[in-house]
């Protein structure tokens, strides 16, 4: 019989795995965590055979976790990674559930899974580290979602929802697809170094700009260029960012 951990700061998220490991009679209890200390804490003292981990969590993220659970876990990464991050962890066969989850290959893993553990022949602790680290590389941490701060409540903002963030001092605003503005509490240059550059990029000392937002770019008599979005808004390329208007023809 498997004892299975639900490591997730979503609520709907850890739901959804409930919901589909209930259709598994090998399955005799689950555990919930949150917060990466408390996935810790409950591996510990709970010693679960299967642990599904959030790589995005509070504390100490999913990477920083799977270092630290007892060794004989078998780890299967819940991830919004891009997809360099998910082939690491094929090839070093880690299983992963990409979010949101498809119910036809959440069972399929499990299958897998199930095998594994029959068969005694999870991953040992350096083998999870080895695919730690090269996830850690090739995803360079960047952002999937930005956690913006109200009063009384956190939103999460999906990045690829962005089209561009003009910033001033210590403030960033994100303009979304859907025509609304979020006022972000981050410096520009910080934002820029959390964002993916094949998806993003600094075109002036106040502006990123999402590179398939643009539809035209058009140049000006002081060697500046209007950069012309698909909602018809205009945002500035410097003339001190022309070197980037190849990466954005590109």
């Amino acid at each position: 019989m498997i004892k299975v951990l639900i490591a997730d700061d979503e609520r709907l998220a850890r739901e959804t795995i409930k919901m589909l490991l209930n259709e598994r009679d090998e399955i005799i209890e689950v555990w919930e965590a949150s917060t990466g200390e408390e996935t810790i804490s409950l591996a510990t003292a709970m010693q679960p055979d299967i642990v599904f981990l959030d790589i995005e969590m509070p504390q100490k993220n999913g990477l920083e976790v799977a270092q630290l659970l007892p060794p004989h876990c078998l780890l299967v990464f819940v991830t919004a990674f891009n997809q360099h991050a998910i082939e690491a962890f094929e090839l070093n066969a880690v299983d992963y559930i990409l979010k949101p989850f498809d119910d036809d290959r959440f069972k399929k893993m499990l299958d897998k899974i199930y095998d594994r553990l029959a068969s005694n022949s999870a991953l040992g602790l350096s083998q999870i580290k080895e695919v730690i680290r090269q996830a850690t590389l090739q995803s360079e941490h960047y952002k999937a979602r930005l956690v913006v701060r109200d009063p009384g409540r956190i939103r999460l903002i999906d990045v690829a929802n962005i089209l561009y963030i003009s910033g001033a001092g210590n403030y960033a605003e994100l303009h979304l697809d859907d025509g609304s503005v979020i006022l972000h509490r981050e410096t520009l240059t910080s934002l820029e170094t959390q964002l993916d550059p094949n998806m993003f990029l600094r075109i002036h000392r106040s502006t990123i700009v999402r590179h398939n937002a643009i539809r035209e770019l058009n140049p000006t008599d002081k060697g500046d260029y209007n950069v012309v979005l698909r909602t018809g808004e205009s945002v500035v390329l410097s003339r001190r960012n022309r070197d980037k208007l190849d990466l954005l023809l590109n």
